[in-house]
């Protein structure tokens, strides 16, 4: 059955070209080279916990999480590596900031990239040599992660401060050392907690060499503060076709971080979109609760896996016409609601119903939907696909 959705058209539009890449390989991910771009997030446990660092990968995956890091600051940590490495279900990365000899035991312990920090690494450039070798033979990439605050003290005193210049310059040196040794699967990450001074670094980055970036602003903030910093940011960069993969750095659950990510991604058409809410912002011309209406609508339909735009609007001024635009939707006023699907009134309801009417026929449409994809699950429950979920009131 054909579904004339109101979602973009495929492929969606984009802002620009993606920035042309080498490829390397994270586990079973690509990144860089025109593959999609993924998302990552850092587990928050004791990486020696192996059961709670598992739990929290699974949650992770089943919020979209393609890749995982770990980090391993010590030796109990490593000795945890390979358990977690075999049993979780997207690559993941140990992150190295102090000790090389940990990333040695990351490689042996079947990791699918190791993170290592040039501003903190004891005996890292001196090491260069062997850290390819043994990545090479193993078949596992690196991140070249250079932070503002983990500087090199060479370049902070030559800098005098974590400007764009230095985090390039200290990012391109050690790409060079690999180089040196024909190592070249790595991607780089020039993080700063200023978004501008981290889009800067990024822009010189990207104009000096082809590797895959990783995109992050370091210690964004709590939840509110750090979606906006990285929205910002992430937004000036891949509208310029700049960044292959991405992390939001978030105080705040893991599996926020995943959802901010992966909703950026959706909002430049860089991920193929899922449920969106399309809601006003309510007004003195609002004759309905829009924020009570959007919310319940919006958990009422959670883990929805379909393309499906549902607009909430509360007066006649836009709702009617932004109702018919989206899949499905309702135009609110003087205590009643009018339904629309793909166009069409299709019936009008209490305004007490309309919460409930909207996510049957949501769950309509997607079961309609889900029988042109074969295979495809309706709703994500915990990572496993299920059944559409019952109409919630």
């Amino acid at each position: 059955m054909s579904i004339d959705l109101g979602m973009p058209p495929l492929p969606p539009p984009t802002l620009a070209e993606r920035r042309p890449t080498r490829q390397i390989k994270v586990g079973k991910v690509l990144v860089g080279g025109g593959a999609p771009i993924s998302v990552q997030s850092m587990t928050t446990t004791l990486t020696s916990d192996i059961n709670a660092t598992l739990q929290q990968i699974a949650a992770l995956t089943a919020s979209g999480c393609d890749i995982v890091r770990v980090a391993v600051p010590s030796q109990d940590d490593a000795d945890a590596l390979p358990a977690i490495a075999r049993k979780s279900q997207i690559p993941v990365i140990a992150d190295i900031h102090f000790q090389p000899k940990y990333v040695f035991a990351a490689i042996e312990a079947g990791c699918a990239a190791v993170r290592v920090n040039p501003g903190n690494i004891k005996a890292f450039d001196d090491r260069v040599g062997e850290i390819a070798q043994a990545a090479r033979e193993a078949g596992v990439s690196l991140r070249i992660g250079v932070n503002a605050g983990s500087l090199d003290k060479r370049l902070l005193a030559k800098h005098g401060k974590a400007t764009p210049e230095a985090l390039v310059e200290s990012a391109l040196w050690e790409a060079s050392l690999f180089e040196e040794h024909g190592f070249g699967d790595f991607k780089i990450s020039v993080k700063h907690n200023d978004p501008v001074i981290m889009v800067r670094a990024y822009e010189l980055l990207s104009e000096q060499c082809d590797y895959p970036l990783h995109l992050g602003v370091t210690e964004a903030g709590p939840a509110f503060q750090g979606t906006i910093k990285s929205a910002v940011a992430f937004g000036a960069l891949l509208s310029k076709g700049i960044g292959d993969t991405i992390r939001v750095s978030l105080s705040a659950d893991p599996v926020e971080e995943v959802k901010v990510g992966s909703k950026i991604l959706e909002s430049l058409n860089l991920r193929p979109r899922k449920l969106e809410i399309v809601s006003c912002p309510s007004c003195g011309r609002a004759q309905v609760d829009v924020y009570k209406l959007a919310e319940e609508v919006t958990a009422g339909l959670e883990g929805l896996t379909v393309p499906l735009r549902v607009a909430v609007m509360g007066c006649v001024v836009n709702g009617p016409g932004e109702a018919r635009e989206a899949d499905l939707g309702v135009a609110s006023g003087n205590g009643k609601g009018q339904i629309f699907v793909r166009g069409e009134v299709i019936k009008t309801v209490k305004e007490s119903e309309i919460v409930e009417t909207l996510i049957e026929e949501a769950m309509r449409i997607a079961d309609e939907l889900g029988d042109s994809v074969e295979g495809e699950p309706l709703v994500e429950v915990a990572g496993a696909a299920s059944t559409p979920a019952p109409a919630r009131g």
